[in-house]
């Protein structure tokens, strides 16, 4: 089985695996904000409870009581909430690795956007994750952050600042897909950085017999509530590479940052609600407005990219490599004639108004640029053409596999070249 083969499976071990645990956390962490908005005060309840709510599920009744700071002594059974937010990160970031950095000459850098090297477009992605959290938590804890409306504010502007300069670096699916990995980084650095050490801190002066300060309690409720505002936009981020109309469009960016302002105005309406305040019915309406501001930005056509040859002569090595591999006429002809109909800027074929997933592949270049996509789809499996529409035949998803190993092999081969200059110089 070649490299392709397993990174295929990787990709997917980890995919399940990053759903499975942000399923978990988002599920804990909307729990959780909704059980403290929902609380009340309980008569009776005992020295420190600051309220308590009575749940039935599952055929039975649970009574919860929340302590502000914490209870007089410590339970013998304490339950934290971390795993979930550890392993979201964890696995969302093997992600990135395996689609982003190991296919970065085809998903991460376009020399149209900008045009750089394997290793600097990783740094670049590295870099920003950490930067971005750096950021945010002077931020948080400057004097700026003591006012929560304020400090909101300024983080809505720090991600439409990220938005537009991730655009002006990556291709649009990347930009968008990096977005969701930086605020996604926020979220988890939250939990890691401030949220359990000062748990921890309170539970150490539980043991210690001392009284907990309650400003410890204050800044992680103040993390937590951010993070609840970011959870619906980072699950739109983290799909919306199936959407074209959203990362292809010329304002991606500028959609980008509207998806944040939607996040805003759900989240208001459900902690309203569940703290039992009314239902400001408004934020739909407010919600429509920014939906459709961002269907209209998609629909605004990007300015031309320039004379058509110039663009086909900006080759990148990947590019090249597949241009050159053995087969490839015959693979570029097998596709053009047979996923050109739909894969393109004007797809002839009836129901499908943009091309698929934003894959265009009406030129050489463009056939080349999507080896890997074009192996995977049509080579290894057949899920592409759709129900083979147009008729795809064996000895042609041959040809296309052919040629894509060849292009693979020649990689290896210009790898092994430059490591023995290395050695030999």
């Amino acid at each position: 089985m070649d490299y392709t083969f397993w990174l295929e499976w990787a990709q997917f071990a980890v995919r399940w695996l990053h759903l499975i645990t942000a399923i978990a956390w988002i599920g804990s962490s909307f729990y959780f904000i909704a059980l403290d908005l929902g609380l009340a005060p309980e008569p009776g309840a005992p020295k420190g409870v600051n309220g308590a709510a009575w749940q039935v599920h599952g055929g039975g009744f649970y009574h919860i009581q929340k302590y502000m700071v914490a209870p007089e002594r410590m339970p013998d059974r304490l339950t934290w909430f971390k795993w979930e937010s550890y392993m979201t990160w964890v696995s969302g970031f093997a992600m990135l690795v395996l689609l982003y950095w190991a296919g970065a000459q085809f998903y991460l850098i376009d020399p149209r956007v900008m045009e750089m090297p394997v290793w600097v477009g990783i740094l670049i992605s590295a870099g920003s994750l950490t930067i971005g959290w750096l950021f945010y938590d002077w931020l948080c804890k400057s004097r700026f952050g003591v006012d929560n409306n304020k400090l909101m504010i300024g983080l809505f502007l720090l991600l439409v600042l990220m938005s537009w300069g991730y655009t002006q670096v990556f291709t649009g699916r990347a930009a968008l897909l990096h977005m969701g990995a930086f605020t996604a980084t926020i979220m988890t650095a939250n939990v890691f950085f401030i949220i359990m050490p000062n748990q921890r801190i309170v539970v150490a002066d539980l043991k210690a017999g001392r009284t907990p300060d309650p400003k410890y309690g204050k800044i992680a409720k103040q993390r937590s509530t951010h993070n609840n505002y970011l959870t619906l936009p980072v699950i739109f981020l983290m799909l919306s590479n199936h959407y074209p109309l959203a990362f292809a469009s010329e304002y991606n960016w500028l959609i980008c940052s509207l998806v944040f302002l939607m996040g805003v105005t759900i989240r208001h309406f459900f902690n309203t609600h569940h703290a039992h305040k009314g239902n400001p019915w408004w934020t739909w309406g407010a919600t429509a407005v920014l939906f459709f501001a961002i269907i209209w930005l998609s629909s605004i056509p990007k300015p031309d990219a320039g004379d058509d040859a110039e663009v086909s002569a900006m080759l990148t090595p990947y590019e090249q490599r597949f241009a050159e591999a053995p087969g490839f006429q015959d693979v570029s002809d097998i596709v053009l004639g047979r996923c050109s109909m739909c894969h393109a800027n004007e797809p002839g074929f009836e129901g499908i108004g943009r091309a698929p997933k934003g894959v265009h592949l009406e030129t050489p270049r463009e056939v080349a640029a999507a080896a890997r996509e074009i192996y995977v789809q049509a080579g290894l499996t057949d899920a592409m053409p759709p129900a083979n529409l147009s008729y795809m035949e064996p000895e042609e998803r041959a040809a296309i596999r052919a040629w894509y190993r060849a292009g693979e092999a020649g990689e290896r081969v210009q790898a092994s070249a430059a490591n023995a200059e290395d050695t030999q110089g």
